[in-house]
């Protein structure tokens, strides 16, 4: 299958190369080695996430302790995620690739599946991202519709109504429909694309998840007698909290009307050059403090992860400061909004795409 291809334009290749110049040099000029803060996250986080759970089960006989320190788990999977999980695919905690995969294997402790999740995430939407049929992120579920120029169809018509029932369902899908579908269904973007999964990876993909099923309310049922019900219960609050956490930090960087989806033309070609395609389809949120720079792995600094995925989020402020400055002085579409903002935009894209009132970006 043939890859979309970008457009190609040497003005934007030199602009690029003169941008990643000063990043470089930004970054070079930082005295200190901050990617040792993931590395200590990188031992903290996973021991909450244990801790949480053992405090669960021996306090088992306190319903309101287990269901609530079920749910922080649920928070602190997230901030995994944000802050180990996410870096560890770019390679970006530890210099040897063995370490950052073995962060990486921890995601298929929680219920996700660590191979296919890289494939999505390296391969289709850091190639592709907002392009309909190879990024990932935006792949169609049937419920709702992301993609402005498709029609909506059915239940889709009616999304902005019901999308808040649908959205805290998110990680079920993900964990339970989603990676099961990357496997083995022949018409999804990661097959058509990567080719051939590897068995043992699908032997892999179905022990953990079994394996995740069976510490998360098998142990807790056997061994510590707790009712089917509490431990369906708190695990379901888990995931739930999980979700709306996770889509509160990534819906406002990329699925929002102000940010293009462009279409392929009949070659498979792009309307935009890569780095205007970058600018194009993601944006930034102005929140900066310590909470989002350092419990939330700065990804109020989107931008700066797509154009410079080699460096970890310890360095997106000063990052952001170059591609901002550079992006004024050489019109480039640089967008940042508040959160709260942003996440009403991607409401108001919910709501165009179901009522089909929507622009089409031309080329």
């Amino acid at each position: 299958m043939e890859k979309p291809s970008y457009l190609k334009d040497s003005d934007d290749a030199r602009l690029f190369n003169e941008l990643r110049k000063k990043v470089n040099q930004r970054v070079e000029a930082i005295p200190e080695n901050r990617d040792i803060y993931i590395k200590i996250k990188a031992v903290i986080l996973p021991l909450i996430y244990l801790g949480l759970y053992f405090f669960a089960v021996f306090n088992a006989e306190k319903h309101w302790l287990y269901i609530l320190s079920f749910v922080l788990m649920g928070i602190s999977l997230v901030l995994i995620y944000l802050n180990l999980i996410h870096e560890a695919a770019h390679n970006n905690i530890f210099k040897s690739k063995r370490l950052n995969g073995a962060v990486l294997h921890i995601f298929d402790f929680v219920g996700a599946n660590s191979y296919i999740w890289k494939k999505r995430h390296i391969a289709s939407h850091h190639a592709y991202p907002n392009v309909d049929g190879w990024d990932t992120d935006i792949e169609q579920s049937g419920l709702l519709l992301i993609v402005p120029w498709i029609k909506a169809k059915g239940i889709q018509k009616y999304q902005d109504k019901f999308f808040f029932l649908v959205y805290p369902l998110y990680l079920f899908n993900w964990m339970f429909i989603r990676d099961f579908r990357d496997f083995f269904d022949k018409e999804r973007v990661i097959l058509k694309t990567q080719g051939k999964i590897p068995v043992i990876e699908k032997v892999k993909m179905i022990s953990y998840k079994l394996f995740y099923f069976f510490y998360q309310i098998v142990i807790p049922v056997v061994f510590f007698k707790v009712s089917i019900g509490l431990a369906l219960g708190a695990w379901f609050l888990q995931v739930i909290s999980a979700s709306i956490f996770a889509l509160f930090v990534l819906l406002p960087l990329h699925p929002l009307p102000d940010n293009a989806f462009p279409k392929l033309n009949k070659d498979n070609g792009l309307p935009f050059s890569w780095l205007h395609h970058q600018f194009e389809v993601t944006n930034d949120l102005k929140e900066n403090n310590w909470l989002v720079r350092n419990i939330l792995g700065n990804f109020n600094f989107h931008v700066a992860h797509h154009l410079f995925p080699n460096y970890s989020y310890m360095y997106y402020n000063e990052i952001t400061e170059e591609i901002e400055e550079f992006a004024r002085e050489h019109n480039l579409a640089y967008k940042r909004f508040p959160l709260i903002t942003a996440l009403s935009k991607h409401r108001d894209l919910l709501r165009q795409n179901a009522n089909n009132a929507y622009y089409i970006l031309e080329e």
